[in-house]
């Protein structure tokens, strides 16, 4: 089975597990808003008739409600060569799957899916939609997507998505983040989620004495004595930059988590909306 066959496979049981759970979605709309009272006519739901209104007024009266307000959900994968990294499994596919599992959870409770993959600039976009066929294109772009030589840009992104979204929408960024972006104004307009997706080898490697290293995204190669002095002061460098990764999502009002390629993508995503359930 295919890599992409698999990660939509598990992504569906997942949500329809859930399901099953009662508990449909990782994250639901705002409910109904209440608009007027009028009298009744023959065809409306009997439910919403207002009893007390209908007794002073001797005849009957409903409460009109505005319709469920659906979430607009939109997942932007943050496409670069160093996602082609894995100690045992590809950052891109962790990616990928919660990708599918936030499509696959929003489609389920009624809401409109849109999802973007970006590297320098956007590279494409599948437009708003309530079917599964958006996310399985979505996790078949992510997937197919050629990763060498691309940098994730992302406030090209910020600015890009801050321009084209014009309903306020629930975005949920992807990709490693080894640089720390600027999301202050995108998180004003929208409510911004981050998922940082890495593998622990990268940020804690063991000493692997003298080496020669691809930068993925550059081509450049860069040699060395990765001795356990130098590894050493790689963890703590990678430890200070998610510190300050982490301190600028909370200055932004930016919600974020870390998806690790050994972890489990659903637990990660339930826990970090786990304040929309």
């Amino acid at each position: 089975m295919k890599k992409t066959e698999h990660i939509l496979l598990k992504a569906r049981r997942q949500i329809i597990g859930d399901r099953i759970g009662n508990n449909p979605s990782m994250f639901r709309g705002e409910g109904y808003d209440f608009i007027e009272l009028r009298e009744y006519v023959p065809g409306d739901d009997t439910r919403h008739i207002d009893w007390n209104i209908t007794a002073k007024m001797q005849r009957p009266f409903v409460k009109v409600f505005r319709e469920e307000r659906e979430l607009s959900v939109v997942t932007v994968a943050m496409l670069s060569g160093s996602l082609h990294f894995g100690h045992e499994r590809f950052k891109i596919e962790s990616l990928a799957e919660a990708v599918a599992l936030v499509g696959y959870s929003a489609i389920a409770n009624g809401d409109l899916f849109t999802h973007f993959n970006f590297s320098e600039a956007v590279r494409d976009e599948v437009r708003s939609s309530k079917k599964r066929f958006a996310v399985a294109q979505s996790v078949e772009g992510i997937m197919g997507s050629e990763l060498f030589y691309r940098h994730a840009d992302y406030r090209a992104m910020a600015d890009y998505l801050y321009k084209r979204l014009k309903r306020r929408s629930l975005i949920v960024v992807a990709g490693d983040f080894f640089e720390i972006p600027d999301l202050r104004l995108l998180a004003k307009k929208h409510e911004v989620v981050a998922v940082v997706v890495r593998d622990r080898f990268e940020e804690n490697p063991p000493p692997m004495g003298f080496t020669a290293l691809i930068d993925p995204e550059s081509g450049a190669v860069v040699e060395g004595d990765f001795n356990e002095r130098s590894v050493r002061q790689y963890h703590e460098r990678v430890r200070a930059h998610d510190a300050a990764l982490f301190e600028r999502f909370r200055k932004d009002g930016v919600r974020a988590t870390k998806l690790y390629t050994d972890g489990s993508a659903s637990v990660t995503l339930r826990r970090l909306f786990e304040g929309r359930l």
